[in-house]
């Protein structure tokens, strides 16, 4: 019995020793996903508009692409109309408009509080650090003026999602049940989600069915990604399940910036994932009419 356990000692001291180890080495590989997107934000191909006479637009034009290259998509429209008409659609985040009275900057925080602050600083540099008046075509939710409450309620959804995916995956065998569970959890995630973030926080303006609907659709992609991984691969596709989710998908998803402030193509490629895109739909249902 002695020598037994004698054995299982150094067995377990070096699995001790290798669980110390691999977590380190995960927690190295985890910390630049998400610092280095964040330390590294600036515009790339944003797109926005100029509005105004052809000959003001192509000088502004040509002295923003002279100042950062690569950093502007911008189309030029013929007036202040047009130019907010673009920022409705979701087209653009910002436009400068140009008028014989002086220069204005339209933005849509509701988009992206932090284009529409980054854009109103750079602004204020062109213009020699003189304010440039701000009119605010797509607003942020009063009561959420910086998105901050967006982003941080954000984070809940895509970890009860991984959770519900993960429980069912592991213990509800049945294909059928498994399938109804998500779309139960789906409804009423949505539901409750948009009930917390909107009737209650009051973080979200807009209808709050689309808000729920588009909440719900959030957490059944998120949810579902992690049962059907776990089906097939089990508690190795559950891991790469966390990993594409949370590891990847909330640092790329641009939820407190924008997929264009982030390092490309990953701005892109976050779109892709869960968190990214139920983020954009959710901004839209929530600023843009859906």
């Amino acid at each position: 019995m002695s020598d037994l356990s004698s054995h299982q000692q150094p067995s377990q001291l070096v699995r001790a020793i290798g669980i110390a180890i691999v977590v380190v080495v995960v927690q190295a590989l985890v910390i630049p996903m998400f610092a280095a997107p964040a330390a590294n934000l600036a515009p790339r191909n944003l797109p926005i508009v100029i509005a105004g006479q052809p000959q003001a637009t192509a000088a502004l034009t040509a002295a923003l692409e002279r100042a950062q290259p690569g950093a502007f998509r911008i189309s030029q429209v013929p007036d202040a109309a047009a130019a907010d008409q673009l920022l409705r659609d979701r087209e653009a985040y910002a436009a400068a408009v140009v008028e014989p009275r002086g220069a204005s900057l339209h933005t849509a925080p509701g988009a992206s509080p932090a284009v529409a602050a980054l854009l109103v600083q750079a602004s204020t540099n062109l213009s020699g650090g003189r304010p440039v008046p701000v009119v605010e075509v797509v607003p942020a939710d009063p009561d959420d003026p910086r998105g901050a409450g967006f982003a941080a309620g954000f984070l809940p959804l895509a970890l009860t999602g991984m959770i519900a995916g993960i429980a069912l995956a592991l213990l509800i065998h049945n294909r059928a049940a498994r399938l109804v569970g998500l779309v139960i959890f789906g409804l009423v995630a949505g539901l409750a989600g948009a009930g917390v973030l909107q009737l209650w926080l009051g973080l979200l303006p807009g209808d709050y069915l689309l808000n729920a609907g588009a909440i719900g659709l959030f957490a059944t992609a998120t949810s579902a990604t992690l049962a059907g991984l776990g089906a097939v691969l089990g508690r190795a596709g559950i891991i790469l399940g966390v990993v594409g989710v949370f590891l990847v998908g909330n640092p790329l998803s641009g939820v407190a910036s924008a997929p264009e402030l982030l390092p490309q193509p990953w701005g892109t490629v976050g779109q892709y994932l869960p968190p990214g895109a139920g983020a954009t739909l959710l901004r839209s249902t929530a600023f843009f009419d859906g």
